[in-house]
């Protein structure tokens, strides 16, 4: 009787551990695998492999944290240290063991985001990228298989753009948690208010010292492009968004900036600006971080003078492929049907504002309009209520001596192209948009005149007179060339052109008194 005993405890432990060997139980997991497949291609369009477990993690895996320097005392992060109860994950365990009556789910709920502490996963296989993986069940969905260091973009209750990550690595960053994410993570703020520091986190924001910034002195940041990094390890780094959320320095002098900001590292032709940046950005294209990585440095110089010198700078790490990104060599890039584009130091206020040595391209991305893509930009000068010009480039003004009506007169009116006859014998030439200019190709007003290189003091394409090359007053004009882009360029000074009075054989607009141009767009 003891044997018969002894028999029957073994074989229904080899049933158990058999699982699903009988003929009953595959046909039950059979049509338990076709009614799980069936539902996920009939919500999701797609079949995920949830039989089968996804990855393991190697006992090389390596500490994508180690040699962090903390700002606090904090304990390692494991968040999710309770559902193991062997701490040794770098063994593979045989997904036979312990499988009761479950297959292989049971590994698959191990591995999966739930209660996987990885920062970066060994597997690739997304299957569900393309869809809303909210809707997808944790446990069959590989797209949620790393909670804690997605560092997804995130924007707090203030405004303020952030990154995801558990309240402790917020901490270990030294970043200031503001609003909640999925998972109990939190959307975590990180500034820094000093000169000298590095940024390896996406939307970190880069504010002037507390205290205030003197001359002559230097101030500079660097931008570090790294894939091993666990914050930027999800996707490789191809560029660089700066959104200037207040910059103030000192106005140019003559166009020159003595205050400077300029860039380095970037592959992009990044002008030097000062002055009021306000409510600009720029885009600067870099190496793939995974390929070629090259650190970006961000430099204030004050070389001499008293001055408000202040800046928040809101540094976007943008993830090589992704449809947002800027098309190449387009400076600035904006994304909407309507807006408005501005010269960098444009302000609504009296006195010249231009800046030399400015030679970029600004792009419109193709909107939809009216369920249809655009077709056509227009663009109009913008309004002004405090003294401020809104479009002035390569103007005069008024000068003493012969030929001074005719200058100012000149001065007053647009120009176009690069030079215009009046036709007399022996003929004058007035050159017009040689040396400062904004470019928009195939602009044309209501009438059809069009005209391609604009200049003076009014956004106009009618071709004028030697004496007054254009129109008093800016109309709207609108380009059907796509992809929508203009081109800004200014020459190295403010002086290089004198006004000659109208008797001499080339009569030349003065290089001088512009601030620039403020125009609104429009996609049609």
């Amino acid at each position: 009787m003891s044997t018969f005993c002894v028999l029957l405890s073994v074989l229904l432990l080899l049933q158990v551990s058999r699982a699903c060997d009988g003929n009953d139980e595959e046909d039950q997991l059979g049509l338990a695998r076709q009614q799980t497949d069936d539902y996920y291609a009939n919500a999701y369009g797609f079949t995920p492999d949830s039989w089968n477990a996804l990855y393991h993690q190697s006992s090389d895996y390596p500490g994508q944290y180690e040699g962090r320097t903390t700002l606090s005392n904090a304990q390692p992060i494991n968040p999710f240290a309770k559902y193991f109860a062997n701490r040794n994950t770098g063994v593979e365990v045989n997904p036979a063991e312990g499988r009761f009556a479950f297959g292989n789910l049971g590994a698959n709920l191990i591995n999966s985001g739930v209660f996987n502490n990885r920062f970066t996963p060994t597997n690739n296989f997304r299957p569900f990228q393309n869809f809303n993986t909210n809707r997808v069940p944790i446990i069959v969905n590989p797209n949620f298989n790393n909670p804690v260091g997605g560092f997804d973009d995130c924007t707090s209750p203030s405004g303020d753009s952030g990154i995801c990550v558990p309240g402790k690595v917020c901490s270990l960053f030294g970043g200031r948690p503001s609003g909640s994410c999925l998972l109990g993570k939190v959307c975590c703020i990180n500034a820094i208010t000093s000169c000298g520091g590095t940024v390896t986190l996406n939307n970190t924001y880069w504010q002037s010292p507390t205290t205030a910034v003197t001359a002559p002195s230097t101030c500079a940041l660097t931008v570090r492009m790294n894939s091993n990094l666990a914050e930027q390890l999800k996707k490789p780094i191809c560029q660089v968004r700066l959104d200037f959320v207040s910059f103030t320095t000192a106005q140019p002098v003559a166009g020159t900036c003595t205050d400077t900001f300029t860039v380095g590292g970037s592959t992009s032709v990044v002008p030097t600006i000062c002055g009021d940046n306000t409510g600009q950005h720029m885009y600067l294209d870099v190496p793939s971080s995974a390929l070629t990585p090259t650190d970006v440095q961000l430099i204030f110089n004050f070389p001499t003078g008293a001055a408000t010198r202040a800046w928040n700078i809101k540094i976007a790490m943008l993830p090589c492929g992704a449809s947002y990104l800027a098309p190449a060599d387009c400076l600035q890039y904006y994304t909407s049907a309507t807006g408005r584009v501005r010269s960098f130091n444009w302000q609504d206020a009296a006195g010249a504002r231009q800046l030399n040595n400015q030679n970029y391209n600004i792009c419109f991305r193709t909107e939809l309009v009216s369920a249809q893509r655009a077709t056509q930009m227009c663009v109009s000068v913008c309004t002004v209520n405090n003294g401020g010009d809104a479009f002035s480039i390569t103007t005069t003004p008024s000068v003493t001596g012969a030929g001074a009506a005719a200058v100012a007169l000149a001065g007053a009116n647009s120009a176009v192209g690069i030079s215009i006859s009046d036709g007399a014998n022996p003929p004058v030439l007035t050159a017009t948009c040689l040396y400062d200019f904004l470019v928009i190709a195939g602009a044309r007003d209501v009438n059809g005149v069009e005209n391609d290189r604009y200049c003076g003091s009014q956004l106009n394409p009618t071709i004028g007179t030697a004496a007054a090359p254009g129109a008093a007053t800016s109309i709207q004009v609108c380009t059907p060339i796509r992809p929508f882009k203009m081109t800004y360029r200014t020459d190295g000074t403010e002086g290089a052109v004198a006004a000659n009075a109208p008797t001499a054989p080339i009569v030349a607009i003065a290089d001088n008194a512009n601030t620039g141009f403020c125009l609104d767009f429009q996609e049609r």
